[in-house]
């Protein structure tokens, strides 16, 4: 028992040192939440020092233990570990916490801080990349791993609190979490009872350990969040578990403060000098502000622990590189975010672009994208492909695919009726590398989605998605399934490129397109209704790559008809009327208007002239057509909610057809 005063009393002070920066960041910074830091800093220290497998010097380091601060607005909790850990992230910048162009911002961002493997602002969304990444994990060790040759073996780790449990995307991933039997994914819950609005109870009354058994996990329960002991025993016992595992933490939010632990009004706001100082005396912590004692700094550094595990693995990959060569390329091939596509995929893609502009038939582009997966699917292992209970709608199946479900494996997941769910759960897929994931659904749920889209956005993950039923053209089913709205809502989300193809070739070049791009997600807007061939017998492959360009070009042109997806053979059908009126019209497709955004003035000047009168024509709202057509323009297009009856009832109803596309482009010339 003599040793043990000593170890105990160091891993307090260990704790107490991440539960001090949190506190002198954010009072630094007059901005932050202290609470969480402070309440899971015990948790914290057990799991860093003692469990994590991680190598501070080499961040992306492939066999990794991932973890993931679920409840971000704790992020000072993340900074501290990250720095006294051993990782690139000076005193100075938890000095800077908050401040622009720092590397401590408010929320966790990926890409700005080494160590950092998600953004987490929007609570409930971490978990759900944690979710990901387990199964990300499981899938490549299911491939790759032989006998004798683990080369794929890490757990992923999260934090998470009431918050993220409120949120309703914790169901949805958590629930598939315990169907998959993620086995490696071990959840910590800080169990404070405490949110911004104080006490929890009267808006969070379930019976969380209750809930997670249901969806299949190893819940353990009442685990003091604030005993070395016991959370060295729950994570323990965590990693014998053949489920996913919840480890219910009983914590005081702010555990330190005199006066404000136990209470909101520690979680979202500095504690003020005052309180500082008495927390200070009732921790026994002397250090000045943002100073660590030198045997609590050398006690929490990683680097001689992680060297020596990363350089174990190196061993291990380069005993299995001499058993398995091809294996062990392809598995460093797949998790280098950074490398293109291989030839084989390339060749892939090109067939079924050359295919598509050569059959130049008639065809729902939703079959034309599955057309794509024909090819893309068998010669890209890394594609993983899913679609949310609407898999024979959407088609995101190809033949050969492998469905995953249960506890199986394979290249094609079944979400189930879980939208938001799956598209973060994709963003944990591309996060953990080894994969390239797409997902599908109708255009109209993308609004469940949305957040997770705009996440992959901002954290710029190649993800794609695959949204069906993009119009009216969807028929009977009515106004709550027409998308009238969402694919101008997803060209506001910066570095989502939306594409809204004409026809089979256009679908095509956007599936290359989307494959290519490794610096952002993409959207495809497919139609349910067959599109006829847009091609005018010239090669255009690279003209549809550029977002915009000209499909018919008459001498004497006199307007420019501006259309996406199924309205581009509307134009095309009103460009003759329009002939017979003595009016030459020019006919441009926009498949992508963010794409079309980026490409050179001169050739955005080639495709629309200013000297053009200008008609858009898109089943969908105008507002974001203005931008092409001008002042002076018109836009043929739907500012309501959709009626239920047959497509080709409603097409005329809401003037989508060539004779009243001409009539508007002849009042435009008038």
């Amino acid at each position: 028992m003599k040793n043990d005063l000593p170890t105990r009393t160091l891993r307090q002070s260990c704790a107490n040192a991440l539960r001090m920066l949190a506190v002198d960041a954010v009072q630094a910074a007059h901005s932050g939440h202290p609470g969480m830091p402070m309440g899971m800093a015990d948790i914290a220290e057990a799991l860093w020092r003692h469990h994590l497998r991680h190598d501070p010097a080499d961040p992306a380091w492939l066999d990794r233990d991932r973890f993931v601060l679920s409840n971000g607005h704790g992020s000072m909790l993340l900074y501290a570990l990250l720095h006294l850990s051993g990782y690139e992230l000076p005193m100075d910048e938890l000095k800077r916490f908050r401040q622009l162009h720092s590397k401590t911002p408010g929320h966790p961002e990926f890409g700005m801080t080494p160590g950092v493997e998600t953004t987490t602002g929007p609570l409930g969304q971490g978990i759900a990349n944690a979710v990901g990444m387990a199964l990300a994990e499981k899938l490549l060790a299911d491939e790759f791993n032989r006998p004798g040759h683990e080369v794929v073996n890490h757990r992923t780790y999260a934090f998470l609190g009431d918050g993220c449990l409120m949120e309703g995307i914790s169901h949805e991933v958590c629930s598939l979490a315990g169907t998959w039997r993620l086995n490696k994914l071990i959840a910590f819950y800080d169990d404070n009872g405490i949110s911004i609005d104080g006490d929890v109870k009267g808006w969070f009354g379930d019976d969380t350990p209750g809930r997670f058994e249901a969806y299949g996990w190893t819940v353990l329960r009442e685990v003091d969040g604030h005993d070395f002991d016991a959370l060295d025993r729950a994570i323990a016992a965590a990693h014998q578990s053949d489920k996913p595992v919840l480890i219910c933490c009983r914590t005081t939010i702010g555990k330190g403060s005199p006066n404000r632990a136990g209470t909101a009004k520690v979680h979202g706001e500095a504690l003020g000098a005052d309180e500082i100082a008495l927390t200070r005396a009732a921790l026994g912590w002397t250090a000045a502000p943002f100073v660590v004692p030198a045997d609590v700094q050398q006690a929490w550094s990683a680097r001689e622990r992680g060297a020596a595990l990363n350089g174990a693995w190196r061993q291990r990959l380069s005993a299995y590189a001499l058993a398995y060569p091809d294996l062990a390329r392809e598995l460093l091939r797949r998790c280098d975010r950074h490398a293109p596509l291989t030839p084989e995929t390339e060749e892939a893609l090109a067939h079924a672009c050359a295919t598509a502009e050569t059959k130049a038939v008639a065809v729902a582009t939703r079959k034309a994208s599955q057309d794509v997966l024909q090819d893309l699917g068998p010669a890209t292992p890394e594609l993983l492909g899913g679609s949310a209970d609407l898999t024979g709608s959407n088609l995101t199946d190809w033949k050969g695919h492998r469905a995953l479900k249960g506890t199986g494996t394979g290249n094609h997941v079944h979400y189930g009726v879980r939208e938001f769910g799956m598209a973060a759960v994709m963003n944990g897929l591309a996060l953990h590398g080894g994969y390239r994931p797409f997902g599908g659904t109708f255009l109209a749920f993308s609004d469940y989605a949305r957040n997770g889209v705009r996440m992959a956005a901002l954290m710029k993950l190649p993800v794609v998605h695959v949204y069906t039923h993009d119009s009216i053209g969807l028929g009977e089913d009515g106004p709550t399934h027409q998308p009238v709205e969402h694919a101008s809502s997803l060209r506001l989300i910066p570095g989502l490129d939306v594409w809204r193809p004409a026809d089979a070739t256009e679908t095509a070049v956007a599936w290359r397109e989307s494959m290519r791009r490794l610096d952002g997600p993409s959207a495809l807007l497919l139609s349910r209704q067959a599109l006829p061939h847009a091609g005018d017998g010239r090669a255009r492959l690279d003209d549809i790559a550029r977002g915009g360009y000209v499909l018919r070009r008459p001498e004497g042109e006199r307007v420019a008809l501006l259309a996406s997806g199924s309205e581009v053979g509307l134009a095309l059908a009103a460009a003759p009327l329009l002939a017979e009126a003595g009016i030459p019209a020019r006919v441009v497709s926009l498949p992508c208007l963010d794409v079309f955004d980026r490409q050179d003035a001169a050739w955005r000047a080639d495709v629309i002239p200013r000297h053009l009168p200008r008609l858009a024509i898109e089943a969908g709202s105008t507002g974001l057509w203005w931008k092409y057509v001008g002042e002076n323009g018109d836009v043929v297009g739907i500012d309501r909610f959709g009626e239920s009856a047959p497509a080709g009832e409603l097409f005329p109803l809401f003037g989508l057809t060539a004779e009243a596309v001409a009539a508007r482009a002849r009042a435009l010339l008038s």
